[in-house]
């Protein structure tokens, strides 16, 4: 169970404590410690990026003051200025008192070591695939075989980005989203990348715009939340855009759409990869005879299956 404790100091008692605070606190480090204090007594949610209280901390107060997130150790013994004790106090005291997710807060995210701009338009970056796409897709995708892929539901187009960068320096990317709020932060990280003539952006419900298109990798990362987790998930995520997390009673709305329809943009070879993180278990459930190839990671992470086009055919023709 998730909770906030409400603050019940009057106003005049909180601007004495902020006054305390800033007079008090006089290093970075001061500031990250008080941090993670009040994150941990307000029971905040992490899950965004970091996972404990310190990591927040430290990424909320190195953005405050403009350093990188790799900045040593030994700069958290400086000492600020009064201006910066108020712009990080500020900061620090949004996240516990609108329990923004830092991404939010920063306007970026990491995702497979690549920096993206995100907002409140698109869903925060935090899939286990940026390790497979980090590793190349290995052992799953031969070195060369991929000439053309598909990042559907692409949100920030991370997932997009990363493997034209990292993955399949030489592939043609189509990112497609079904929200036009989503593909400008999209084009927004895409322009940053200078990706621009190899990252394609189509606004589409899935499938329906992509006409004959024919894909050697589909990767996807649906909405696939159901709804009681979504009724009980932390506040946290109600800054999130509802149409990038809620896949309907079960869960697996979309993801069943997907598997009914993507064989037919892939080529003979090709294959779809997809997480469908906590409904893997109701999917298994109702796919029994379906031979999925669920993908393990170093770094965690579960949900992530893999079907061939072929696998893919001849469940379209039972479904």
């Amino acid at each position: 169970m998730f909770y906030f404790k409400k603050d019940s100091k009057s106003p005049t008692a909180k601007k004495d404590n902020e006054k305390d605070v800033i007079k008090t606190l006089s290093t970075i480090g001061d500031f990250i410690r008080w941090g993670a204090s009040q994150f941990n007594e307000a029971q905040l949610f992490f899950g965004h990026g970091t996972d404990n209280a310190i990591d927040e901390a430290v990424v909320l107060v190195l953005y405050a003051l403009h350093l990188l997130p790799d900045t040593p150790n030994g700069f958290w013994q400086m000492r600020l200025t009064t201006r910066e004790k108020q712009i990080i106090f500020n900061l620090l005291q949004q996240r516990v008192q609108q329990r923004i997710p830092a991404p939010y807060l920063t306007r970026e995210a990491w995702f497979a070591n690549l920096r993206f701009y995100v907002d409140s338009r698109v869903v925060i970056p935090r899939s286990p695939l940026a390790e497979l796409i980090e590793r190349h897709f290995t052992p799953w995708v031969e070195d060369g075989k991929v000439t053309r892929l598909l990042d559907l539901c692409t949100g920030s187009s991370c997932i997009a980005i990363a493997s034209a960068l990292l993955a399949f320096p030489e592939a043609e990317i189509d990112a497609v989203d079904i929200s036009a709020d989503a593909l400008v932060v999209a084009q927004q990280n895409i322009t940053y990348y200078g990706l621009e003539q190899r990252v394609h952006l189509i606004q589409s419900d899935l499938f329906s715009n992509l006409e004959d298109q024919k894909y050697d990798l589909i990767v996807c990362n649906p909405p696939y939340v159901d709804t009681e987790e979504w009724r009980i998930m932390p506040d946290e995520y109600q800054h999130e855009p509802p149409s990038g997390l809620a896949g309907g009673e079960d869960g697996l709305y979309f993801v069943k759409r997907i598997l009914r329809e993507a064989f037919q943009y892939l080529t003979s070879e090709g294959q779809l990869i997809m997480e469908v993180g906590t409904s893997q278990a109701a999917l298994i459930e109702q796919y029994p005879d379906t031979a999925f190839t669920w993908l393990e990671f170093e770094r965690g992470g579960e949900g992530v299956f893999l079907l061939a086009a072929e696998q893919l055919r001849r469940l379209a023709k039972t479904s």
